[in-house]
């Protein structure tokens, strides 16, 4: 039992490569359905979503948050599938999320520059000067959005346990690295993992609940506990820690609350 998140370049065969994943370890194989899922939960536009998760964050988003919001729904979704185990992710911001967590094996899929470019002119119908154009300002887009919001290059291989070149080694090929790798000790479930995934989990439903009011919210959780450490003025503390209970009241596995005010000075040193 285990989870892949696969992360890859536009046009790279991170798609064929995850479902033939899932299909030789009879794993849910799963991508746009976050998408659809966070969209009906939270009652968000998918188009608000895919952007959120594709598009490097502007000026006013950073400002006010915009992405994070977004993020947050996108990120509850996709744990409450990785609770479950045995799932192959493929898409933008898997290994993001679940950093820290040991059963979780990260890849990395990139190809030849010359087939993305094949593929683009195929699939989009564009000669291969906009196909190149099109490639580079994807590729850049996705690199600014992991640096604005993780502080990380998503092209860094360190971020990754497997990085799969897909060239001499086919699609097949790297399906059959990826589950030979997962018979490794280290990347199945354990009880100690499991509970550590049950808490990141609890954290994103707490994330997203309060998100639409305090998306600069800090949610974190240890054996049931949550922690919401949030930016305001003291005067507020009682009226914040109201407001957050009231929106996670329904959230099931909550078994204490903690909401910690820190001045903003302190934020801003």
């Amino acid at each position: 039992m285990s989870i892949v998140t696969i992360s890859r370049g536009s046009y790279s065969h991170g798609r064929e490569v995850a479902e033939k994943v899932a299909q030789r370890l009879g794993y849910e194989c799963i991508a746009r359905e976050v998408l659809l899922e966070a969209s009906e939960q939270y009652n968000v536009p998918e188009t608000k979503l895919l952007e959120a998760i594709q598009n490097a964050p502007s000026v006013l988003d950073r400002f006010i948050y915009g992405k994070e919001r977004y993020i947050a729904y996108i990120q509850a979704a996709l744990l409450r599938h990785f609770r479950k185990d045995n799932v192959v992710y493929h898409g933008m911001a898997g290994h993001f999320f679940v950093r820290g967590i040991p059963h979780v094996l990260k890849v990395r899929i990139i190809a030849d520059l010359e087939e993305r470019i094949r593929i683009v002119m195929e699939r989009e119908k564009v000669d291969r000067k906009e196909a190149i154009k099109y490639i580079e300002q994807l590729d850049e887009e996705r690199r600014k959005w992991s640096r604005y919001l993780y502080g990380i290059d998503t092209w860094d291989p360190s971020l990754y346990d497997l990085v799969i070149h897909i060239r001499k080694l086919s699609v097949d090929d790297a399906a059959e690295i990826i589950c030979r790798t997962l018979e490794l000790e280290k990347f199945r479930t354990t009880p100690e993992s499991q509970k550590a995934m049950e808490d990141l989990a609890l954290a994103a439903e707490v994330k997203a609940a309060v998100a639409a009011s305090r998306p600069d919210a800090e949610v974190s959780c240890k054996d049931g506990v949550v922690l919401v450490k949030l930016r305001a003025h003291e005067s507020m503390e009682e009226a914040i820690s109201k407001e957050v209970r009231e929106a996670v009241r329904s959230i099931e596995g909550i078994k204490d609350l903690k909401v910690e005010i820190v001045p903003s000075t302190l934020f801003e040193m």
